[in-house]
């Protein structure tokens, strides 16, 4: 399977956002390789969307990872508890990325449901299975991701996504979740699942 190089990332974000539906993101942990299809992505555009950290090309400690090159991981954390994995996407100092919101998994169950509910998957419960990676910080959690990893460049051996030939049959869209206040970009219809 194909890892996707640089060019996959320095295109249109929202294009972005909808190709990396079905593909599989790798983290490598302790030797270990936990591996997950992306289900649901959200598109993050600076230059003109006001939900997006960097709006207006607002640069802070926290946003400067969003104008690294395309293909770099933007990690931050929400509520003070939890992590958000992003991948920055168009050409280096435009600060636009694709947050990953949700994902299926793949290989490494094991060690993705010990990270999330400290637990085997036989252990967990039919809610458990139901929102196991069905969220931005649960996806971070199960994949041991933290800020230690903002930064990381997502054609490395660490993190990266690969293309399994995996082609959604139908992909929906609709407003991207939690962005109420961003007034007239809360309702881009820039979040896409399968």
């Amino acid at each position: 399977m194909a890892k996707l190089g640089q060019e996959f990332y320095n295109r249109d974000t929202v294009e972005v956002a909808r190709s990396l539906l079905g593909k599989e993101l790798v983290r490598v942990w302790h030797g270990e390789d936990l591996v997950c299809r992306i289900t649901e992505t959200e598109a993050y555009v600076g230059r003109m969307d006001k939900a997006c950290h960097a709006y207006g090309y607002r640069r802070t400690g926290r946003t400067e990872t969003l104008f690294a090159p395309p293909g770099t991981a933007y990690i931050y954390l929400i509520y003070g508890m939890y992590c958000c994995l992003n991948f920055v996407t168009e050409p280096e100092g435009e600060p636009c990325a694709v947050l990953i919101r949700g994902a299926a998994p793949v290989q490494g169950g094991e060690r993705m449901a010990r990270g999330r509910f400290g637990c085997s998957p036989g252990e967990m419960t039919a809610y458990q299975k139901k929102h196991f990676l069905n969220g931005p910080g649960k996806l971070c959690m199960a994949l041991h991701l933290t800020r230690e990893q903002n930064g990381l460049d997502l054609t490395g051996s660490e993190l990266y996504v690969r293309d399994s030939g995996c082609v959604p049959h139908q992909i929906y869209a609709g407003r991207r979740i939690g962005i109420d206040y961003a007034e007239e970009a809360a309702e881009f219809p820039w979040r896409f699942w399968i």
